[in-house]
């Protein structure tokens, strides 16, 4: 089938080169030309695991082009795929002007039936109001045909995403009727899917919001756990072995830490708090899991102020800056928040993560106190002390005799949890960690 896809950011061009993949005649369009020209080279944007082998292999089968051509996309596509970002405002509700500028374009130069379709994430009700900004740049010509507009929201994990498309647990869509339903399941027919879940278009948009932020609440939900845990000598993984064991409740996403970040978590929650207030809903739930978030994302600093007092001049080794492993992505992440703190008082970073650091410095630049590392020893060099900030597998097992002789002081604030308290203590390195016993 012939599908365009209007965005190559995370969603877009994962969605884009597995349709591909599959087997679609894909077009993505984007007003970035240098990205364009990047892709039509084979070279990503981001760092996915698995896809810059599926962008080399399809482009050479001819299967996806990438285009700053508008007109050329909509005049492919059958399908068309809005999958812009959708950044939130200062209060917290979603940006819209990508998505409705591409509602316009697709108007101003439709010339035949097509099924449109929002990818990317947007609060309820913007269905509706795409169909209205096409109809009216369709009406402005004279343009009498139909079309359609599905909401076909993504449920990719960063990390994991061409796997979760590839071998996807459920496909939403939302549409009007059952004729375009059913030539949306023939758009993923060929993909091993779970389960398909039909439903209208504002449903289908409500939906993406529920998924994360259930999955934000439950982060948050076993931060707050863990400070009971700490209070009362408890062991927050002990506990989440305890309560994971049921089914009803699981063990996803039930991970003490310093906190969650990226595209989606902290967006999405924002703009239900931002739609909770706009329309009059009593939503005390959501605002209390952002608050815990953002309270999660400072304990790693407001324990090293604890412990040094003065951080001036303090030289501090981070191990991870991505918001997770297997990323690039730095999007609000709790490393920066980190990193910002340190240098507001006058501290100094020395930084490694695997994959990250080029996003790194591509947001802070050069900096005299930020030291980008070649590897996780050489980030302990003459360092005061050493914050674990994103839970890297290469982190898990590190030489602690090593640590503990490059150290000026040896001493650990671990924001992920990544080992026995005990083991670290008896190397003689005094360890932080959250919600377990010290």
């Amino acid at each position: 089938m012939k599908v365009t896809i209007f965005g190559t950011g995370y969603v877009g061009l994962v969605t884009g080169i597995c349709l591909a993949e599959i087997g679609h005649d894909v077009i993505c369009v984007d007003t970035n030309s240098d990205k364009i020209n990047k892709l039509n080279q084979c070279q990503s944007p981001i760092y996915e695991q698995g896809l810059d082998e599926l962008l080399i292999k399809n482009v050479a089968a001819k299967r996806i082009i990438f285009t700053t051509d508008s007109v050329l996309g909509i005049n492919h596509g059958d399908y068309l795929f809005i999958a812009v970002g959708t950044p939130s405002s200062n209060d917290g509700s979603a940006d819209l002007q990508y998505v409705y500028a591409v509602a316009k374009t697709i108007g101003q130069n439709l010339n035949r039936y097509a099924i449109i379709i929002n990818k990317s994430t947007v609060p309820v009700g913007t269905g509706d109001k795409v169909e209205a900004i096409v109809r009216k740049e369709l009406d402005k010509r004279s343009m009498h045909f139909g079309f359609d507009v599905v909401s076909n929201p993504e449920f990719l994990k960063q990390g994991d995403a061409v796997k979760d498309f590839m071998q996807s647990d459920r496909i939403i869509i939302g549409a009007k009727n059952d004729e375009v339903l059913e030539n949306m399941r023939r758009l993923y027919e060929s993909l091993p899917t779970v389960k398909t879940v039909f439903m209208d278009v504002r449903s289908a948009e409500l939906s993406k919001y529920a998924a994360n932020a259930f999955l934000a609440t439950k982060i948050s939900f076993i931060n707050e756990i863990a400070q009971f845990a700490e209070k009362f000598g408890a062991d927050v993984d002990k506990i989440r072995t305890g309560i994971g064991s049921d089914p009803r409740i699981g063990y996803d996403f039930l991970h003490a830490g310093c906190g969650y970040g990226g595209s989606c978590f902290p967006k999405d929650v924002s703009a239900l708090v931002w739609m909770a207030r706009e329309y009059g809903i009593e939503s005390p739930l959501f605002n209390a899991v952002e608050n815990i978030n953002l309270r999660q994302k400072h304990l790693i600093f407001n324990r090293m102020k604890r412990y040094f007092g003065d951080l001036e001049d303090k030289v501090i080794a981070v191990w991870g800056l991505a918001f997770k492993p297997n990323t690039d992505d730095m999007r609000e992440a709790p490393s920066r928040v980190l990193l910002e703190s340190l240098w507001r008082v006058g501290a100094k970073v020395q930084a490694y993560d695997p994959v990250a650091m080029g996003e790194a410095e591509r947001i802070y630049g050069k900096r005299d106190d930020f030291k980008l590392c070649r590897n996780a020893t050489m980030a302990l060099e003459n360092a005061d002390a050493l914050a674990i900030v994103t839970e890297w597998s290469e982190f898990r097992n590190p030489d602690f005799v090593l640590i503990k002789s490059k150290l000026r002081q040896p001493v650990i604030f671990d924001g992920r949890n990544l080992f026995y308290p005990e083991n670290v203590k008896n190397f003689g390195i005094e360890y932080f960690c959250i919600g377990r016993r010290k």
